[in-house]
C-alpha cells in the first residue's frame, strides 16, 4: 500500500508544474509521516506505544546527560616507545598513538592507577555503586578482575550473576618478531556477583594445560571471549570461546560443559563451526530457548549466525552470511520488543576503533547497519569506542529499553591491566539512517551508548532480578 501511495505521488509531482524545492519537500513530508504510520503499525496501531521510551527515559535522563572529554596532546617529552613510533613514524601524534604508547604522558588517563581504584569492600559511601569507565576494579579480596572479553550469566537457581572472561594475569610478550602481543593461556575466570558492583572471586572454572602441547588449552596457545549459557533441558551450564594456535591459523570454537555454573568445565573439543574459520565469536540465548553462535570469519571479512543443537553442544547445518565484506569482529547481541541489535567493532588488532550497532527483525537476517552508537566524550572517544572494544550487553531488567554495554580496554603493553569500560546503552528513539536493501526508515529504535566518567544504576535496580 505505501509502495502504490509513494509512486502516485511521485507521478503526480512530476508530472505538476510545482518547484523542484517544492517537489523535494513534499516528499519528505509524505516519507516522514510514512514513517509515523509504520512505527503505529508496527506497535499495533497503538500511538501510546511509540510515545514510550519519553516516559521511560525519565528515569535514565542523567544518564543521557553525557560527559565532554578535552584531553590535549602534550608536547613531545623525550623518546617515544618503539610501538608508537612504528605505527606513526612521520605523522602529527594523535589520541590513539597516545593511547598505545605506554610511555605516554597522557597514560594516566587512560590507565588510572591502584590509587583510584573500584573497591567495593573499601569504599567511602558516596563511592558505592559508582561505575568508573578505565579505572582498576578490584574484586572482594582486594585483587583487580581478571575477566577479560567476557559475558554475563544471570543464574535463576541461585539468583546470582556470574561474569566468566579470559584470566590474563601473566606476563605479555610476543610469541615471535611479527606476531600479536599475547598472556599465556591461564584459563577462564568466574566472579559472582548480587549486585553487579561487588564481584566475589569464584577461581578458574577451565584451566590451562601445562603438559599437553596438543590440547586446545596449552598454555602456548589462545582462548579468548568466553561465554556461558544454561541449558534446561538437560541442566548443563554451556561455554563456547574462540580457540586457535599462536599464529591464529587454527581459527575454531572450544565446547565445555558443567553440572555448575562455578565449574569447573569439562573441555569437549574445537571445531571449525559450519567449516569456516572462526575468530572472535559470541553466544546468544533467545527468548525461546534456542542458542545461536555468531563468529567473524572468512579473514574477518564478514559474520557468520545459526543455531545450536538443542543440547547446546554443536552447531546445526544451518547458517548465514551477514554484514559481508565489512570487516567487523567482536560481536555482542541483544533483543528488544522482537528486535534484534547487535555491537560490532572494526579489526584492527589491540587499537581501538569505530564501534557499529546493527539491527535486524530477524537473528538470521537481514542485517542492516544503524551508524555508530557511541555519545559524548568526543569525537576521538567515538571513534575508539572510548578506547575500547564490545564484548557483552545485557539488559536491566525493570528499565524496558535499557542495557550496559561492556567492553574492554586492551592495554597491549601489558594485558593483565587492560580495563573494563561498563556503559549505559538504551535503545530508543528514531533511527537515523535509512534502510540499506529498501527505500524508508526502519521500524526499529537507534541505539545509544553514554559516556560518563562515572555512573550508577538508577536506585533500586540494584540486584536487579
Amino acid at each position: 500500500m505505501s509502495r502504490i501511495s509513494l509512486q502516485l505521488m511521485v507521478r503526480y509531482l512530476s508530472g505538476s508544474r510545482c518547484s523542484p524545492s517544492v517537489v523535494v519537500w513534499s516528499l519528505v513530508g509524505f516519507l516522514l509521516s510514512l514513517h509515523l504510520y509504520s512505527l503505529v503499525s508496527h506497535n499495533g496501531g497503538k500511538v501510546g506505544d511509540v510515545q514510550f521510551h519519553t516516559s521511560h527515559h525519565t528515569l535514565f535522563r542523567e544518564l543521557e546527560e553525557v560527559e565532554e572529554e578535552n584531553i590535549q596532546i602534550p608536547p613531545p617529552k623525550g623518546k617515544r616507545s618503539p610501538r608508537a613510533a612504528k605505527r606513526r613514524p612521520k605523522r602529527p601524534t594523535t589520541l590513539i598513538d597516545e593511547f598505545l604508547d605506554e610511555n605516554s604522558q597522557l597514560r594516566h588517563v587512560f590507565f588510572p592507577d591502584m590509587k583510584t581504584a573500584i573497591d567495593p569492600m573499601n569504599d567511602s559511601g558516596n563511592d558505592s555503586f559508582n561505575y568508573y569507565p578505565g579505572r582498576i576494579w578490584l574484586d572482594t579480596e582486594g585483587n583487580p578482575i581478571q575477566a577479560h572479553g567476557g559475558g554475563i550469566l544471570y543464574d535463576e537457581s541461585s539468583r546470582t550473576y556470574y561474569w566468566y572472561g579470559e584470566y590474563k594475569d601473566g606476563p605479555t610478550y610476543h610469541a615471535h618478531k611479527k606476531g600479536a602481543a599475547r598472556v599465556d593461556i591461564i584459563g577462564v575466570g568466574c566472579y559472582s556477583s548480587k549486585d553487579l558492583w561487588a564481584w566475589k572471586n569464584e577461581g578458574i572454572v577451565l584451566e590451562a594445560e601445562e603438559a599437553n602441547e596438543t590440547c586446545d588449552l596449552h598454555k602456548s596457545n589462545v582462548l579468548e571471549r568466553p561465554k556461558v549459557i544454561y541449558n534446561e533441558k538437560t541442566g548443563k551450564y554451556v561455554m563456547w570461546m574462540h580457540i586457535d594456535d599462536a599464529n591464529y591459523t587454527k581459527a575454531a570454537v572450544g565446547i565445555a560443559i558443567s553440572d555448575y555454573p562455578t565449574g569447573p568445565f569439562n573441555y569437549l573439543h574445537s571445531k571449525q563451526p559450519h567449516g569456516f574459520d572462526s575468530r572472535d565469536m559470541t553466544i546468544f540465548k533467545d527468548d525461546d530457548g534456542v542458542a545461536y553462535i555468531i563468529y567473524s570469519s572468512e579473514d574477518n571479512s564478514e559474520l557468520h549466525i545459526g543455531p545450536l543443537t538443542e543440547d547446546y553442544l554443536d552447531v546445526t547445518h544451518v547458517v548465514r552470511r551477514i554484514l559481508i565484506g565489512q570487516h567487523r569482529e567482536a560481536p555482542a547481541l541483544f533483543k528488544y520488543q522482537g528486535t534484534y541489535y547487535m555491537i560490532t567493532s572494526g579489526c584492527t588488532g589491540w587499537a581501538p576503533n569505530e564501534a557499529l550497532a546493527h539491527a535486524a527483525e530477524s537473528i538470521m537476517g537481514p542485517w542492516e547497519t544503524m551508524g555508530n552508537p557511541c555519545v559524548g566524550g568526543n569525537k576521538m572517544f567515538r571513534q575508539t569506542t572510548f578506547f575500547a572494544q564490545g564484548t557483552y550487553v545485557f539488559p536491566l531488567t525493570g528499565l524496558p529499553g535499557s542495557f550496559v554495554f561492556i567492553a574492554d580496554r586492551w592495554n597491549p603493553a601489558d594485558l593483565r591491566d587492560s580495563r573494563y569500560v561498563w556503559l549505559p546503552l538504551i535503545v530508543g528513539g528514531p533511527a537515523d539512517r535509512p534502510l540499506d536493501y529498501d527505500f524508508g526508515f526502519p521500524v526499529w529504535s537507534r541505539v545509544s551508548i553514554y559516556w560518563h566518567r562515572k555512573w550508577r544504576l538508577p536506585s533500586g535496580r540494584r540486584g536487579l532480578k
